[in-house]
């Protein structure tokens, strides 16, 4: 049995697909499920959430009895379709560009199943989706890339209704024996044993309309993706207790240092601590100077240079690029949105 930490919590669904997964090459309901605490029952029940470190004993469970799968990953990942993921699936589609799903995807991506941390970046001439699963045990992390990486390829596919061609694949797993499968997925032959996970494509194909583009359902798909991560980011124990003293001093915030002194623990505890639970300091600053901004913009009397400063920024220009980040949109769109209602 792995050790796993505590997780936030998602949906079921990634389970259930896994232990399909499972069932599909033999395995007993009872071998998937060994150690997670799920129950065959449980399973069964839609609406039902669960603990990230219980699908992480899930897919332990797999790796542990079909060791001869080297690409059990990305058989995996071939199963996460668009509506798998519920109402994020749905805000992607509805989505003008490529572009504009993507971020709005990586906005909400403790929505989705993925472990992996995913971030977008662009050059001159390509894009770069990053994969980093830096934190996840050595044994899961292989499995985990290849089902993240080959999910996100069949999400484009679905956004796009195309294969688009990518520019390069680099992967830090061992090369495969046979990568037959990789190049059928990816459409070229990733590279092997590198110090990064990356899929790079042309960066004008961001740009590109999405067929089934509606910007009003969009609009509705994501008030309800903020609702839902508003409602799993609802947080226990000690990351509870650093949220609410952070939201307790809106005007200077506390730093790591000054908190874990006020909990009698040294910052390397504290931070050590809040990994367990699958949160750091920074996340949780970051939650609560986004609840902050959102409140402080519904106050009309203060200018955008009082709300950074209240926020801890040292740049209004920080705050502005911070609230794109997390919204989508500018603060003043933002504010505008408080007096005018939805357009």
């Amino acid at each position: 049995m792995t050790t796993v930490t505590q997780l936030p919590k998602r949906s079921i669904t990634s389970a259930q697909l896994l232990t399909q997964l499972g069932l599909d090459h033999g395995l007993s309901i009872e071998r998937c499920l060994q150690h997670t605490g799920l129950s065959p029952l449980q399973l069964a029940e839609l609406q039902t959430e669960i603990d990230g470190s219980q699908e992480l004993q899930l897919i332990n469970n797999l790796i542990d009895a079909l060791p001869e799968h080297i690409d059990l990953g990305l058989q995996a990942g071939l199963r996460y379709q668009l509506t798998t993921y519920g109402i994020w699936g749905y805000a992607l589609l509805s989505s003008q560009t490529f572009r504009q799903a993507a971020e709005l995807g990586l906005r909400y991506l403790d929505l989705t199943f993925v472990f992996n941390r995913i971030t977008l970046h662009e050059d001159a001439r390509h894009a770069h989706l990053d994969l980093d699963g830096s934190q996840l045990p050595d044994k899961l992390r292989d499995f985990l890339l290849l089902r993240d990486a080959v999910a996100v390829m069949v999400i484009q596919r679905e956004l796009t209704a195309a294969k688009l061609p990518l520019s390069r694949v680099q992967l830090s797993m061992a090369a495969p024996a046979d990568p037959a499968r990789f190049i059928e997925q990816f459409g070229l032959l990733p590279e092997f044993g590198c110090e990064l996970n990356r899929i790079s494509f042309p960066r004008h194909l961001l740009d590109l309309p999405l067929p089934r583009a509606n910007p009003h359902s969009a609009q509705l798909c994501e008030l309800q993706c903020q609702a839902l991560l508003a409602k799993r980011q609802v947080r226990s124990g000690l990351a509870g207790q650093i949220r609410d003293r952070l939201l307790s001093t809106p005007g200077r915030l506390a730093d790591m240092e000054l908190i874990a002194d006020e909990l009698n623990l040294s910052s390397r505890t504290l931070r050590r601590r809040l990994e367990a639970q699958g949160s750091s300091f920074r996340q949780l600053q970051e939650e609560v100077r986004q609840a902050l901004a959102e409140e402080l913009l519904a106050i009309e009397s203060l200018s955008l240079e009082q709300i950074a400063e209240r926020l801890g920024y040292s740049e209004v220009s920080n705050f502005l690029h911070a609230f794109k980040r997390w919204k989508g949109q500018t603060a003043g769109q933002y504010r505008q949105t408080l007096t005018s209602g939805p357009a």
